[in-house]
């Protein structure tokens, strides 16, 4: 709307009229006092302000708009008929004037100059419309931004957390985060761990995952910083698409060295559990096929020497069959224990008496305290933890057959020692010998085993709330123990 100030009525009609000709919606004041108030309360566009006003001038009007915070930016066009000079022109726009028109007003003139300033205010209205959407836009980005890098941060927490070398990169395959286990194998932030000799560089991996855009995993070998030591890890690197940020990479190497060294273990051990199988199985064949020969000759002393020898290998095979299912049963918990009051002592007594039996050649020496107390447990068990021990002691001990058995009373229980002076063990692979599947390699060569007896054992103990352990020195000799609570 515009708003037209003259104390003529005469002269308000006749603009009125000529700009409601052309579709303007238009306003009229009598004096200034009258046009301020109209100002404070209406939405202008334009006004139009004769100078020559009596109480207030058009120059008063002007510069009490302009102080004004609602009305300072409408454009105000002046009018005069009289103040015609230079000097008036200069007051008009000092007082805040955006025009100055003399009377006699050509209308063609006129028009041209609201119908300019009409635009410039539908131009203005519609940039600060546009500013203020700008200004939401920009809020909402800031506000994205903060959510954005809130869950940036808190994925990089999460990364840090976690066992696992972690890192994140943009789509075009720039490493951005690396977590602190990262330094464990590589030194820079922006390099991969090494990789084994006889694989290949994850960095020409690393590209080729970044040219396929799709999901990664490989089992690699990497180097420890510091260290010739390689480890198996699992690399999965996965593509995170849909993110306001763009789409970027998540990857994680995942020490599976472990798992790998146990599943060499089980295929060495089934490999070996094959091979003892099969011998006395042989042997057995072998012997049957040859005593139905003996009984066609009816030759009962060389079919009695064979039966016996049959008969150890038998044994033989049930002690394997045993130990397997012993496996079995402590995988499954079902290794149940048969509890009872027992002299350990005793039983070590007897342990032994039965082994000097079939083991004429070993020197057995016992070294029992006499304040004897009773154990509570599986006395089968514990024998077999006995005769697996003496049995380890006496297939080591080739060049000195002589086996040590002390026991020791320490507070509220007893430790059994079993010594032999055979080949030793290093001290890099005590703390294994009692894993699933575990052969000394210096050993394994030249003496036969599953890698389980001592495993076995161990859980027997651990089942009795016991514990196991070994000294040993690689020039020869080893003391295999077990302690057991008293009550």
């Amino acid at each position: 709307m515009i708003l037209i100030v003259d104390d003529q009525e005469e002269n308000i009609f006749s603009l009125k009229k000529l700009l409601e000709s052309k579709n303007f919606l238009v306003d009229t004041a009598f004096s200034g006092e009258e046009a301020l108030k109209k100002a404070l309360k209406g939405e202008y566009v334009l006004i139009i302000l004769d100078v020559q006003m009596p109480d207030m001038d058009g120059f008063e009007v002007a510069a009490t708009l302009r102080g004004l915070n609602k009305t300072k930016n409408i454009p105000i066009i002046f009018l005069s008929a009289v103040n015609k000079d230079k000097k008036f022109i200069t007051q008009g726009y000092a007082a805040g004037g955006h025009d100055y028109v003399t009377k006699p007003v050509d209308p063609e003139i006129l028009l041209l100059k609201v119908k300019t300033f009409y635009e410039l205010h539908e131009k203005t209205v519609a940039l600060n419309k546009m500013q203020q959407q700008l200004l939401v836009e920009i809020e909402e980005r800031k506000r994205a931004q903060r959510g954005l890098e809130k869950q940036i941060n808190l994925l990089h927490q999460t990364l840090e957390s976690l066992p696992q070398l972690a890192f994140t990169a943009n789509f075009d395959g720039d490493i951005k985060f690396v977590n602190s286990q990262w330094f464990n194998f590589v030194q820079a932030a922006d390099s991969f761990p090494s990789t084994h000799p006889e694989e290949t560089e994850i960095k020409e991996l690393w590209h080729e995952v970044v040219s396929n855009k799709d999901l990664y995993e490989k089992e690699v070998r990497i180097k420890e910083h510091d260290s010739e030591n390689y480890r198996y890890h699992l690399l999965r690197i996965s593509p995170i698409r849909e993110q306001e940020s763009g789409p970027f990479w998540v990857g994680t190497f995942t020490d599976i060295d472990h798992q790998k060294q146990l599943e060499q273990k089980k295929d060495e051990f089934l490999s070996i559990a094959s091979h003892e199988l099969k011998t006395p199985l042989t042997s057995i064949k072998g012997y049957v096929q040859f005593l139905l020969r003996l009984i066609k000759l009816n030759d009962l002393n060389s079919i009695e020497k064979h039966l016996l020898t049959l008969d150890g290998h038998v044994d033989k095979l049930q002690e394997l069959i045993k130990d397997l299912l012993d496996i079995s049963k402590i995988e499954n918990g079902h290794l149940n224990l048969q509890i009872e009051n027992f002299d350990i002592e005793n039983l070590i007594e007897e342990t032994v008496d039965s082994m000097k039996k079939i083991n004429n050649d070993v020197m057995f020496e016992l070294r029992l305290q006499p304040n004897r107390r009773a154990v509570q447990g599986d006395k089968k068990r514990i024998e077999q933890v006995l005769v697996n021990y003496l049995s380890n002691g006496i297939k080591y001990s080739v060049s000195e057959p002589r086996i040590v058995i002390d026991t020791l009373y320490e507070g509220d229980q007893v430790s059994v020692l079993v010594t032999d002076y055979g080949i030793g063990i290093p001290q890099s692979k005590q703390q294994h010998v009692f894993d699933k599947f575990y052969r000394v390699e210096e050993s394994s060569l030249n003496f036969q085993g599953l890698g389980i007896g001592l495993y076995i054992c161990s859980e027997i103990i651990r089942q009795h709330n016991g514990s196991v352990g070994v000294r040993s020195a690689p020039t020869g000799g080893s003391t295999f123990y077990f302690s057991l609570p008293l009550n």
